[in-house]
């Protein structure tokens, strides 16, 4: 036998020809699969291999209109090109919809890109978790978010507001109006107030602080796009790793990281020792993580790791600068393009309310609050601030149908079948506002439509989740804090409408436009980042 006494080396070239022609085989059996235990549904002309439809939908501001056309085209079910030759399932039928998140967290889970994304930012905690782990963490901290727990921490929602109203009064105190940047002032009071219901620490952005937490927020709003972010964007289920490129957008996610990490380890420390050290005086405890520590004292079975809690407790910054901030800005803006409805919400809060504010009972259960109640519903079906669920299953599924659907070949189906390893998505933001579901005007601004149970379409009330809508999604991954959410809002707007009044820049006919922060913001067209400057003037 001959023993070579030197291997030669390939060329890098042919090693990587060899990895890339491995790769492609990968795919085209793993698609090649995946489509022999699908139900062969219509998909519109893929437009390139390389990114599908997703630049398509990406930089429409009115991607709706896009699924509304397929729709039509293929039926309630259908198949959109994904990058790199992937497919992605669209589902609109309200039965489809309510089995994909009644499975959610088992058979229908995150992303890679997902899991990595969250992760990064926010660790192993409820919204990265799966299955029984999910589970167990959401056990744990549904307390924290009861009625009476949000009852609680009302006062702190106005708290909040009046401080606001305190600084607008002194801008103008000599002036009639004043032109001010609304959508910052939203993000001082979500700010302030979750980070003293959250865990009682006061980020004092009401006051003039500038917090790094809300620093790295503005910086994300007035990031431009790059190709590197469009390719994480785009490819970034493909190849998960491309999360931790160095672009400016991961930078700003890492400084956030640590801005939080700062705020959340000493005070996760202190209210542990806190209520640890107070006996009965640590049943008064009123802040979120203050009550979820309560209750995995009285229950072991609760206990949750210190990693899981911080994560929760970057949740919770991040949903009060974010979400809350940016419905209330989308509600002045709607507002401001209706001046009548402004006129009508403003009576109706000075009639029931003349000289006081509504508390937490008359805020959730009417109270003659009727049209605040509408006005809040409407601005969350046309504004939902997260516009996509999207899972891959993780195991062979059947989705039943509330209709039938006509496939390409002629077939009718009353279910569909669906792969492991197929990817799923629900169009929140088309769902919301489907004329299928809504009528001729779903896309239009229209309060009126809460205020008669006829008012919602018998198709709409098809739909589950809180109130018809799918902004807060549902099954076991609806919002814990939709409750808290719908308390501050109805709080700080009624507070706001009460006291002010409110014109865009340039008329009701001022162009707003979208703007890219963690969540999609809007701006006043030609403004710098995410800034809505309103004409604000004080009413009698």
């Amino acid at each position: 036998m001959i023993i070579p006494t030197q291997v030669r080396a390939l060329p890098l070239w042919q090693v990587a020809l060899f990895l890339v022609l491995v790769y492609v085989a990968h795919i085209l059996l793993k698609s090649y699969r995946v489509r022999a235990r699908s139900t062969p549904l219509g998909c519109p002309p893929r437009p390139s291999w390389l990114f599908g439809v997703s630049r398509l939908i990406i930089n429409n501001p009115d991607a709706s209109s896009m699924y509304e056309a397929w729709v039509h085209q293929f039926g309630s079910v259908f198949k959109i090109p994904a990058p790199l030759g992937h497919t992605r399932v669209i589902l609109t039928d309200p039965k489809a919809i309510a089995h994909f998140y009644s499975v959610e967290t088992w058979t229908y889970v995150q992303t890679r890109l997902a899991r990595v994304a969250i992760e990064n930012l926010f660790g192993r905690g409820l919204l990265w978790a799966e299955g029984e782990s999910h589970k167990r963490q959401r056990k744990a901290i549904s307390p924290a978010f009861s009625n009476v727990a949000i009852r609680r921490l009302t006062s702190i929602f106005y708290d909040s507001v009046y401080k606001l109203k305190t600084n607008w009064d002194n801008q103008l105190t000599s002036v009639d109006s004043a032109l001010i940047d609304v959508q910052n002032w939203m993000n001082h009071v979500s700010l302030d107030s979750i980070g003293i219901a959250g865990f009682s620490h006061d980020f004092g952005s009401l006051e003039g602080k500038h917090p790094a937490v809300a620093e790295v927020f503005d910086a994300m709003g007035q990031l431009k796009p790059s190709p590197i972010t469009a390719i994480v964007i785009l490819f970034g289920n493909v190849f998960p790793f491309l999360w931790r490129l160095p672009t400016e957008t991961r930078r700003l996610q890492t400084k956030l990281n640590h801005a939080m990490e700062e705020i959340a380890v000493p005070l996760l420390e202190n209210t542990r020792k806190e209520m640890r050290g107070l006996g009965e005086k640590g049943k008064e405890e009123k802040s979120i993580i203050g009550l979820l520590i309560k209750a995995e004292d009285a229950d072991s079975s609760l206990q949750m790791s210190q990693e899981e809690i911080m994560a929760q407790m970057k949740v919770l910054i991040l949903a009060g600068y974010e979400t809350t901030s940016i419905s209330l800005t989308w509600a002045l803006i709607e507002l401001s393009r209706k001046p009548e409805t402004q006129a009508r919400l403003r009576e109706e809060l000075k009639e029931q309310f003349p000289t006081s504010d509504p508390s937490w009972e008359q805020l959730t259960n009417g109270a003659g609050l009727h049209y605040l109640d509408a006005v809040v519903h409407e601005i969350l079906r046309i504004h939902p601030p997260l516009a996509v669920t999207s899972r891959v299953a993780a195991k062979d599924d059947i989705i039943p149908l509330s209709q039938p659907l006509r496939l390409p070949n002629g077939e009718v189906t009353h279910h569909v079948a669906v792969a492991e390893g197929q990817e799923v998505a629900i169009p929140i933001g088309y769902i919301n506002t489907a004329k299928e579901l809504w009528g001729e005007d779903a896309g239009e601004f229209r309060p009126e439509r809460w205020l008669t149970p006829e008012g919602l379409p018998k198709k709409a009330q098809e739909v589950q989740g809180h109130r018809h809508l799918l902004t807060f999604v549902d099954g076991h991954r609806m919002c814990l804090g939709r409750g808290f959410a719908l308390a501050e809002f109805k709080a700080v707007l009624g507070v706001l409408i009460k006291n002010y009044s409110f014109e865009l820049p340039d008329g009701p006919e001022t162009k707003i436009e979208y703007c890219r922060g963690v969540l999609p913001r809007p701006r006043v067209a030609g403004e710098k980042g995410a800034c809505v400057p309103m004409r604000v003037r004080r009413v009698d």
